[in-house]
């Protein structure tokens, strides 16, 4: 789409449904002052609009708020945020479904009265007719990107023009004393009647943030997407302010008490009745057709917009990996807008009338508008500049003060958001967040901006005691650490002084490590913290130095391990640091450049996943590589437990490889044999660590064996223990990046130093 396809979407999404549907039921709890409250919520709204067009030009891709959210917050609060926009569209679809229906019937009915005796106009017929519009609608963007409404669009806003001309005509020709005289008083329930109003009504200009969420189908994304929401909020009041005025003046019939007395008594009605009253039956049936149009056409930017949400969410597992497929002749996400159309249609059957559900949906967008805010707040202060903007200040203020307005004044609606969030946090908990976790842990070693835009600088701590495994190690941990906001620690520990010998050996073997480490992490253009520290058990201090500086990952070197002691020992060792340990083993002059094919046994348990993941998407930040995951089962196996277990293997790869791969399921009754002779062709093996029954990391089993038989560079991963007190999410605030306590130099304990 281009500016005019886009700038067509939102108008079709704004313009129409909700001032036809509240506008009488502002004016009767705010009278004439109404014309206030949509001025204030369109100053809202253009706030919102500009937090928007912020952001759209930062994250040009489709899925608008819940894109936004996942870049900025974490993947579980990105999920609740694209859970309860998606119910918010979704629910909007809903009100303009069965809008539609009630305006088709209404207009139907008056055309041809002897049909009511028929009970033509029952509930059964509009539902009917709601969903007959959804189905048409959901086929249409099936089939193609735009999906059609266009000619709605067009059709209505010419008819709203119509509509002001005739009023303006009406105001030209009568008393404008007499007709001002209509909007006195004014605010005829005070400030309070304006904000009650403008509560209610916020919903009228919500559908410029679809236009965001179908940004990937946007050309020239960046300055197309702000300049279609500005303008299609600018045509919105433009139409808006006028018939409001129109309404409360020539639109009321004299002596009836006032717009806010003809409200009252009939609130759904009062847009035909106003117009009716200055341009007799024809302006009756303009606003049946402007209805008609309005809500088609909302209805279809409605489906448009959520099903782009749901299709954004299911690429990133949180929601059914299926919704993600693409339609291959159309290239539009079939799965997801069926889905979503669906739940409309059920909805819309269930409930029949919907204006709870409309105060509703109007919370639901606040609450997601005040997000969005944040987020550009927080998108601004996380980037160079460090500044905190001013206007998402004002606009997340205004945007949650009416939230919370809606909730005391619509009880039953905050009641509606609290449940679809307790519904969605279930069903995200129980089924989506393994392998959300893991899209999000690829995406952000994939993409390293993402760890900044989230306040995030996970550490690498990288001990080195011995200079000759330097180059490899550094090497490892600049592979880990994500560019712009990781961070790299290089630790070396020192015994103590001993009385018998002076220091100053210790000093000189310390300096030689810490030049070696220095020179190779210069070479790899990393930047590296250095630290020093002295303490007679190396392992206890680095344990002690990963939980004080809140370590992500600690690397380390493999020791030999022919000696059972250093076998267990280091496994002792392993087990008191409590964020995720890698272990490497490699040749001299090894670097991660030269790996072009990559071996990656699987025992069919996800013990392991996230390290891996890391690890694995950070090798492809740079290039393509040939990753083969392997599996071995039993010969003896039945055909079924065979595909099952391959089944299996599948998922498990689907949800953790970033980009091409090769899953391999071989019959063996030897494990560790068949890793070797498969490890004969590859660069590198990465292995995980065999989890003991107490979750206790171990080298034992296959992952000695492969050690022992195979020459190749291999590394072994295991996750952190879940009773870590884990916080890499917040090291930030580490004692490391505190004003004052910065470390100094560095150095890195190598395993192999506490087994000799």
């Amino acid at each position: 789409m281009g500016l005019f396809g886009a700038t067509v979407l939102g108008v079709g999404a704004i313009v129409g449904g909700g001032i036809l549907a509240l506008a009488g039921t502002a004016f009767s709890v705010a009278g004439p002052s109404a014309m206030v409250s949509f001025a204030l919520n369109g100053g809202i709204a253009l706030l919102t609009a500009a937090s928007f067009a912020r952001l759209a030009r930062r994250f040009p891709e489709s899925g608008g708020t819940y894109t936004y959210a996942k870049n900025v917050f974490s993947i579980e609060l990105a999920f609740v945020v694209g859970w309860v926009v998606w119910f918010a569209s979704i629910v909007a679809g809903v009100l303009y479904a069965l809008g539609f229906a009630a305006f088709f019937m209404e207009g139907l009915l008056r055309a041809l009265p002897q049909l009511a005796e028929t009970r033509v106009g029952g509930d059964t017929a509009r539902l009917a007719a709601a969903a007959i519009a959804i189905g048409a609608y959901m086929l249409a963007l099936v089939r193609r990107a735009a999906g059609g409404g266009t000619a709605e669009t067009i059709g209505k806003v010419v008819v709203f023009v119509v509509v002001i001309a005739g009023g303006a005509w009406a105001w030209g020709t009568g008393s404008p004393g007499e007709l001002a005289d209509r909007l006195n008083p004014f605010f005829t329930e005070g400030a309070g009647g304006v904000v009650r109003a403008m509560g209610y009504t916020f919903i009228a200009l919500q559908g410029f943030d679809l236009i965001a969420a179908v940004g990937g189908e946007v050309r020239d994304p960046q300055r197309t997407l702000p300049r279609a929401m500005y303008l299609s909020l600018g045509i919105a009041l433009a139409l808006y302010l006028p018939m409001l005025f129109l309404f409360a003046t020539v639109g009321t019939p004299a002596g009836a008490g006032g717009v806010a007395a003809v409200a009252a008594a009939n609130p759904e009605g009062l847009v035909a009745a106003a117009v009716e009253e200055y341009m007799g039956v024809a302006g009756y049936w303009l606003v049946i057709g402007a209805g008609i149009l309005s809500m088609l056409s909302a209805l279809q930017a409605n489906l448009l917009g959520a099903s782009r949400v749901a299709f954004a969410m299911a690429r990133d597992r949180t929601l059914p990996r299926r919704m993600a497929r693409m339609r291959g002749s159309s290239g539009t996400p079939g799965t997801a807008v069926l889905v979503t159309g669906t739940v409309v249609a059920v909805i819309a059957l269930a409930v029949g009338e919907v204006p709870a559900a409309g105060a509703a949906s109007s919370l639901i967008f606040l609450i997601s508008f005040a997000m969005v805010h944040v987020a550009a707040v927080l998108v601004e202060y996380r980037s160079a500049s460090r500044r905190i903007p001013f206007l998402p200040i004002v606009g997340g203020v205004c945007c949650a003060s009416l939230a919370a307005f809606q909730i005391f004044a619509v009880p039953f609606a905050g009641s509606i958001v609290m449940t679809w969030i307790a519904v969605g946090t279930a069903f995200y908990l129980t089924l989506l967040a393994p392998a959300a976790r893991l899209t999000d842990v690829s995406a952000e070693a994939t993409h390293p901006h993402l760890t900044l835009l989230r306040g995030r600088s996970p550490l690498v701590l990288a001990p080195i005691a011995n200079p000759a495994s330097a180059a490899s190690l550094v090497d490892i941990a600049g592979t880990l650490r994500a560019p712009g906001s990781g961070r790299v620690l290089l630790l070396t520990v020192l015994s103590p002084p001993d009385p018998a010998s002076g220091p100053e050996s210790r000093v000189i073997d310390a300096q030689a490590v810490l030049g070696k480490s220095m020179v190779h992490s210069l070479e790899h253009s990393l930047i590296a913290e250095t630290l020093f520290t002295i303490a007679p058990d190396p392992w206890t201090e680095i344990a002690r130095v990963a939980e004080e500086h809140r370590c992500e990952t600690v690397l380390l070197g493999l020791p030999n391990l022919s000696d059972p002691l250093v076998e267990s020992a280091l496994e002792r060792r392993i087990a008191g640091i409590g964020c995720d340990v890698v272990v490497a083993r490699t040749p001299s002059g090894w670097c991660m450049d030269d790996v072009e094919k990559v071996l990656v046994p699987l025992g069919g348990h996800r013990g392991h996943s996230r390290p891996r993941v890391r690890l694995l998407a950070s090798l492809a930040r740079s290039r393509g590589r040939a990753i083969t995951y392997l599996s071995t089962m039993l010969p003896s196996a039945s055909k079924e437990e065979r595909r099952r277990f391959e089944r299996e293997i599948h998922r498990m790869v689907r949800d953790e490889a970033t980009g091409p791969y090769e899953v391999v399921v071989e019959p063996a009754a030897h494990p560790e044999d068949t890793i070797i002779r498969h490890a004969r062709t590859s660069d590198l093996v990465v292995l995980g660590m065999r989890t003991e029954a107490n979750a206790r990391r171990s080298l034992r089993g296959i992952p000695h064996a492969v050690a022992a038989g195979s020459s190749k560079p291999l590394i072994l991963i295991g996750s952190a223990p879940p009773s870590a007190l884990v916080r890499t999410g917040k090291d930030l605030l580490a004692p490391s990046r505190r004003r004052g306590s910065r470390p100094k130099e560095t150095g890195e304990a190598d395993p192999q130093a506490p087994a000799s």
